[in-house]
């Protein structure tokens, strides 16, 4: 009986062992690829080794419980017009009136906090009236904004939970180009929620037109990982599921994704976030110059050894750049130790400092390299922010309406009064456009391009007018 038992029992293992090797044999270690030519003609085929496919389950599997879906709504006045026979029996003058309507958005969100802190888009919460959050385990909760930054397009909202799966921020610095990314939101709606998308690191540094003239800080990171509405604010991960970015823009001229999608890379959005929880805003530090790429032309005028670096076109006054030493045609190529290449890493670099912090700037003067020493400035309050007596933040000033139009209340120490503005200035004119309200200086000032043109009469009745530049 038991040398019966001891024969069924190797007789059961030496099939187990030969299934096995069947098996083994029959999974192939190489998959074959094929290489064509423009004529699709065979180049070539090679062995790939399967084990050089990456392997995204952790990283998806992570990642996407942190990922959530943002659905806002947000109210709006429409006008309309009153129907001829109501005027007819009603006496009413045919006026246009307006009513209170709601549409509703989405987009995706990244939890970075186990207390409930979300990053997303500023474009996505924008004018909301109401924020709701739907978790990948179903759970919807009513958020609140925090804080918000356009010159990044983030934003920080905040749910009342705890214990939440989060996602660590990586550094997007060491992206490489190539490197494996993965996309995750809730494209085209709740339908698609958690819907995670591959691709690679296409590009690095990238920066987008901007056709409104507004202030923006843009080093994309460009990936051909498939992104459309509604991806905005969402996760882009790498390999280990850490967020190396927030995905916020496409490309396209159909409205939907066609190759190209960009993220603000996670070093950006982490410095805001810190700002937004520790401040309420961001504490933004400002070099108080503008600047453009180098060309070949400058490079040979400015005896240059490369096109790398950032032409410095102006330099404010009195800003952190002039007390620097820093001068019109300097060819900025350094920040501490970080080399400059293009505006965009300029940008970023100064983003990364809080005001009052002091850095190295390495310059090319008259062909020599020479080192100076700067202390970033802060922002004056922001341009825009109205206060409780109804007068708008611009440049440093505070302008408001009066009976005499749009008035400077107060020229406060900014750029306006840096350009000659002063108390009692009525301003009829920005940029040769008529302004009859003080949102129409803003409104108008934030589609320049480079300089503001002041016009209008002093508080004495003198034509007068001054201007100034559009720093970075």
């Amino acid at each position: 009986m038991g040398k019966n038992f001891f024969t069924v029992l190797v007789s059961v293992i030496l099939s187990g062992l030969t299934a096995y090797g069947i098996v083994k044999a029959a999974t192939p270690s190489e998959a074959p690829v094929t290489v064509y030519n423009e004529q699709g003609e065979v180049v070539k085929t090679v062995n790939l080794s399967l084990s050089d496919y990456p392997d995204f389950t952790y990283a998806a599997e992570h990642a996407v419980e942190a990922v959530v879906y943002v659905r806002v709504t947000v109210k709006y006045q429409q006008q309309y017009m009153i129907d001829p026979f109501f005027r007819f029996f009603f006496g009413d003058e045919g006026q246009p009136q307006t009513r209170e309507q709601e549409r509703q958005g989405s987009g995706s969100g990244v939890i970075i906090r186990p207390d409930g802190y979300i990053v997303t888009n500023n474009h996505v919460v924008q004018n909301a009236s109401k924020i709701e959050v739907k978790l990948n385990n179903n759970k919807t909760y009513e958020a609140t904004v925090i804080g918000t930054d356009p010159a990044t397009d983030v934003a920080l909202i905040k749910i009342d939970a705890a214990g939440l799966p989060t996602l660590n921020f990586a550094d997007s610095d060491k992206l490489r180009l190539g490197e494996w990314v993965l996309a995750i939101g809730s494209p085209l709606g709740e339908e698609l929620r958690s819907t995670i998308t591959a691709g690679i690191v296409s590009a690095k540094g990238r920066s987008m037109p901007n056709y409104n003239g507004e202030f923006k800080i843009e080093s994309f990171i460009q990936t051909d990982a498939a992104v459309n509405p509604g991806n905005s604010g969402g996760a882009l991960v790498n390999k280990a599921g850490e967020l190396v970015g927030i995905n916020t823009a496409i490309v396209s001229t159909t409205g939907s994704y066609t190759g190209y999608s960009f993220a603000v890379p996670s070093n950006i959005v982490k410095k805001i976030v810190s700002d937004l929880i520790d401040f309420g805003s961001v504490k933004r530090a400002k070099l108080g110059v503008t600047m453009s790429p180098v060309s070949e032309k400058m490079a040979k005028d400015a005896n240059l050894p490369s096109l790398d670096g950032v032409y410095i076109n102006e330099v404010t006054k009195g800003g952190a750049a002039d007390k620097a030493g820093v001068k019109q045609g300097d060819v900025l190529v350094k920040v501490d130790s970080n080399v400059i290449s293009k505006p965009s890493d300029l940008q970023v670099l100064v983003n990364n400092f809080h005001p009052g912090d002091k850095a190295v700037l390495t310059v090319i003067r008259d062909g020599k390299e020479m080192q100076l020493n700067v202390e970033f400035q802060g922002t004056v309050e922001s341009t825009g922010t109205v206060a409780e007596d109804g007068s708008i933040a611009f440049y440093g000033a505070r302008i408001g309406q009066t009976d005499r139009g749009v008035e400077i209340l107060s020229v406060g120490s900014g750029k306006v009064a840096q350009a000659g503005g002063e108390d009692g200035f009525v301003i009829k004119f920005v940029n040769d456009q008529k302004v009859n309200k003080p949102q129409d200086v803003i409104d108008i000032a934030k589609k320049a391009r480079r300089s503001i043109v002041i016009e209008g009469v002093t508080a004495t009745g003198r034509q007068g007018y001054f201007a100034f530049g559009k720093d970075e």
